[in-house]
């Protein structure tokens, strides 16, 4: 029989792979669903943007009136008006509810960091156990199975959409412009870029609502609320307004928080060229948009099954050798994609770059999420919230120089934070290794007085001043 703790680690990773199945198949069509005057490509920066926003104050905010299990319903009802924004989409429903999306996007992952962080102590605290190998592993699970969101959303997409038979010959003279060899600031229009039919559109964002509503009644439902003591102590003797309003900026004060932002925004950086760059540039333009789907599965799949093996790894080999691997990963496949020509019949290789990119991304993701709850175990909501706001200036820098900068030049930058992110994130763990970050387990946990079970939710986290 599994724990009570395990048991909320599934209904959390499930609530938001049903959730990401929705937004992240919704997310990889923007630009071509909503082609009209950037408008899909500026939806999504206003997303970031918000969430920058938002990041700035309202996780700790949030997170400390309603709970991580309440707050992380909230963010998923915002997540659902974009979808309903998607419906009959325009200037007037899809900015607003871009920024709607952002605004409940931070405390909601702020939550869930926070929420995986806590259970992971509790049982820690509970098997004996050092706390950052638990929290490594919850990461892991959840990461295993939230990142197939990006198989499911896409095979959605394109069953529904793959209907739609009208595929364009791609000409050898189109082919030229493709990927790194030409600027690729634009992609030549042909059939394969067309809008599909409407009631096709209809189907697909109807079924990305129902997914979505799902997603709330599964963690409304099965999740436990486990802070709920701490979230009604604190109400009755809440802190100062201002001292929860400007705790995402106080934690900055930290140095090893402001030496993390270089590794922080990579991540916003990294995904934002997949999904982007690499579908529009190499994919669309070489083989056409109904292969997007299928490429961004394969990612999602890599990702997915590398994620469940690097959380368990992680205690063996360390984060700092996994975090090397990564770097390692997408150093190769940034050198490859200067230099590769993408052709049609060269078919294997436009999925051995989102494979590869895919295991990068999986220990991106759980290691630097790990990260965090290591270093900053009794500052949870704002060192998550500045996670949050720091990977979302990332993505929104992207999103800002994608439609000037040439392609090559694209590469170069992200190869050059790349560089930047293994000088300064060794200094971290460097520091951390010399002098560890006490875990909270030690001290801060106590058994509720009416139960002795550590296990039935009953734990008060007593948070040290």
């Amino acid at each position: 029989m599994i724990s009570r703790n395990f048991k909320n680690i599934l209904v959390v990773s499930i609530g938001f792979l049903s959730l990401f199945t929705a937004y992240g198949g919704l997310q990889s069509l923007q630009s071509s669903l909503n082609a009209e005057e950037g408008m899909g490509v500026a939806s999504l920066s206003v997303i970031y943007a918000s969430i920058i926003i938002s990041s700035m104050f309202l996780p700790p905010i949030m997170i400390k009136n309603l709970g991580c299990k309440w707050t992380i319903c909230a963010g998923m009802a915002c997540y659902v008006s974009y979808s309903f924004g998607n419906l009959y989409p325009g200037w007037y429903t899809l900015i607003p509810t871009s920024m709607i999306l952002g605004l409940g996007g931070s405390p909601m992952w702020s939550a869930k960091c926070a929420y995986l962080t806590i259970t992971g102590n509790i049982q820690a605290a509970k098997d004996g156990k050092k706390g950052s190998d638990v929290i490594n592993q919850y990461f892991g699970i959840f990461f295993f199975i939230f990142q197939s969101s990006a198989v499911w959303g896409n095979l959605m997409s394109s069953l529904i959409f793959g209907q739609d038979t009208n595929i364009a010959d791609i000409s050898e003279e189109q082919l030229q412009t493709c990927g790194a060899a030409d600027c690729g600031l634009t992609v030549p229009v042909n059939s394969t870029t067309n809008r599909p039919a409407q009631k096709l559109v209809w189907t697909l964002v109807g079924c990305y609502i129902g997914v979505g509503v799902l997603a709330i009644l599964i963690v409304a439902i099965f999740l436990d609320n486990i802070d709920r003591d701490q979230t009604s102590d604190f109400r009755e003797n809440r802190e100062p307004f201002l001292q929860t309003f400007l705790a995402t900026f106080t934690l900055l004060k930290d140095w090893r928080l402001v030496t993390l932002i270089p590794l922080t925004m990579y991540s916003g950086f990294e995904q934002s060229f997949l999904s982007g760059e690499y579908t529009k540039n190499y994919v669309t333009c070489a083989l056409g948009i109904h292969y997007v789907g299928f490429i961004m599965m394969c990612f999602g799949a890599a990702n997915s099954l590398c994620s469940f093996l690097f959380g368990r790894l992680a205690q063996y080999v360390g984060r700092a050798t996994l975090f090397y691997l990564a770097a390692a990963l997408n150093f190769g496949c940034i050198i490859g994609l200067l230099y590769w020509r993408p052709h049609p019949g060269e078919l294997a290789v436009f999925f051995v770059f989102p494979a590869l990119w895919g295991m990068a991304d999986a220990i991106w993701q759980t290691q630097t999420n790990s990260l965090y709850g290591v270093l900053f175990p009794r500052d949870k909501e704002a060192a998550f919230a500045n996670y949050r706001m720091w990977e979302s200036l990332g993505f929104v820098i992207a999103f800002a120089y994608s439609t000037f900068l040439c392609l090559e030049y694209k590469l170069y930058i992200l190869l050059a934070v790349l560089v930047l992110t293994m000088i300064t994130y060794p200094i971290v763990e460097y520091k951390e290794y010399k002098n560890p970050t006490p875990p909270i387990e030690k001290g801060t946990y106590t058994k509720n007085k009416d139960s002795d079970d550590m296990d039935e939710g009953k734990v008060i986290c007593q948070t040290e001043l």
